[in-house]
């Protein structure tokens, strides 16, 4: 099995593409099932947030599995392939694995060194676990991305400033605005991203802060964690009318902001943080209306941590991928050690068998005592040629070894994982 991955983020496509690509929690699962049904795709793991979607994937070939993803991705999407290939990026084995490191550090976010691109991940690693999408590979993939982003905010200043997506946001609202703190504000949606518009609001001095949702059981706990003021959703026309700024993040297949029920309010910034977007195409355009969404945060905002930072960062992920890589390579020996150790008892069963034949004379210790000194002998000479193959296997170009034991020893391993330091393939356009 080797890795591929293959996604598309704010760097490659539009809102409009992202929203639909986007993957709403109600239809991973399926989404999970039907890629690991295709021929080339073993195993499966989808990260959709507000600015990408991607899917890591361990298949058996490259281009077997490269298509069977953009098949389904098409296929979920309505896009179709040529005009999806525009806007798709691919990465293979080594340059996989790189890319996930890079995007658990934040290096690839649109706010760099955002640490929500974590719990993200981390929530796509959980639900392809529940679906029983992850197999050993992507297992470990995960478990070392999720590593490595911790090690980077342990380690160094890549998100000293305490950036978001909200609050770069918000930046870019000030510009509307003017200073927020003590502007009165509504928060639509309680899940993730709008418990962390909360947080951010709350720290900027807004207020009045006001939340809403469809479920008004999670808009209270939030509002109490933070001391704002949960409002049933059946009121949302009232209190956009009494507001200056709204922050929607909602999960919502369809938009909640729509050109009737916005035109009906006061002057207003709307940072719409959600993927499908929340407001209606046809309200962005509305007099007294500034509408701050995906797209215009990818356009519009710059600040990056200090060079040494990134720097810094980029080293931790390239020390990472070579230790990730050196324990691929050390566990794609493994199967073909043990093989190679089964072979020889079963040679040495074997011969017990015929000395058995020939020798009925011979006590049960003799016979035990024989059937000893052969597997010590066994033993003995497979010992430093198997540790060696296995010190050897974990360095670069190791995965010849394992093919070498296999061919001079005529073993059958399955499902071998061979996954090398290979040039990166790039973005698929």
């Amino acid at each position: 099995m080797n890795l591929l991955s293959v996604g598309a983020s704010y760097r490659t496509a539009d809102v409009g593409t992202l929203e639909r690509l986007a993957i709403p929690e109600s239809e991973m699962s399926a989404l999970l099932q039907r890629l690991v049904a295709q021929p080339f795709v073993g195993e499966a793991v989808v990260l959709s947030t507000c600015n990408r979607v991607e899917v890591y994937a361990a298949v058996t070939g490259f281009h077997g599995g490269l298509g069977d993803v953009c098949n389904v991705l098409a296929e979920y999407s309505g896009i179709g392939a040529s005009e999806l290939a525009g806007h798709l990026y691919v990465h293979y084995d080594e340059a996989a694995v790189r890319h996930a490191f890079r995007v658990s550090v934040g290096l690839d976010s649109m706010v760099v060194g955002e640490a929500q691109i974590l719990g993200q991940l981390r929530d796509a690693y959980h639900r392809a676990t529940e679906s029983d999408t992850a197999g050993r590979l992507l297992h470990e993939l995960m478990q070392q991305a999720l590593r490595v982003g911790k090690r980077a905010h342990a380690e160094t200043g890549i998100d000293r400033a305490g950036q978001s997506v909200v609050s770069a946001a918000l930046d870019m609202a000030n510009g509307h605005l003017g200073p927020i703190e003590g502007r009165s504000a509504l928060v639509i949606g309680a899940g993730a991203m709008g418990a962390l518009s909360v947080a951010t609001l709350t720290r900027a001095g807004v207020g009045p802060l006001r939340i809403t949702n469809r479920s008004a059981d999670r808009a209270h706990r939030l509002a109490e964690a933070y001391g704002a003021v949960a409002v049933p959703f059946a009121e949302l026309d009232q209190v956009l009318g009494e507001v200056d700024l709204v922050v929607s993040a909602t999960a919502s297949t369809r938009p909640v902001l729509t050109r009737e029920r916005l035109e009906r309010t006061r002057p207003l910034v709307v940072l719409d943080l959600a993927v499908p977007r929340d407001v209606a195409p046809d309200a962005t355009r509305l007099d007294g209306i500034t509408v701050i969404d995906i797209d215009a945060l990818a356009a519009g905002h710059r600040a990056a941590p200090a060079a040494a930072e990134t720097a810094a960062v980029d080293q931790i992920v390239t020390a990472e991928v070579d230790h990730f890589l050196a324990w691929l390579r050390g566990a794609d020996i493994a199967p073909t050690v043990a093989a190679l150790r089964t072979r020889a008892d079963e040679l040495v069963a074997a011969e017990l068998r015929k000395l058995t034949g020939r020798r009925p004379e011979l006590t049960e210790d003799q016979r035990a005592d024989v059937a000893r000194t052969l597997h010590r002998v066994v033993q003995q000479l497979l010992h430093s040629p198997t540790v060696r193959v296995r010190q050897l296997a974990a360095e670069p170009g190791g995965d010849q070894y394992a093919a070498l034991l296999r061919e001079l020893f005529d073993l059958d391993v399955p499902h071998a994982t061979q996954v090398a330091a290979v040039p990166e393939i790039g973005d698929a356009r």
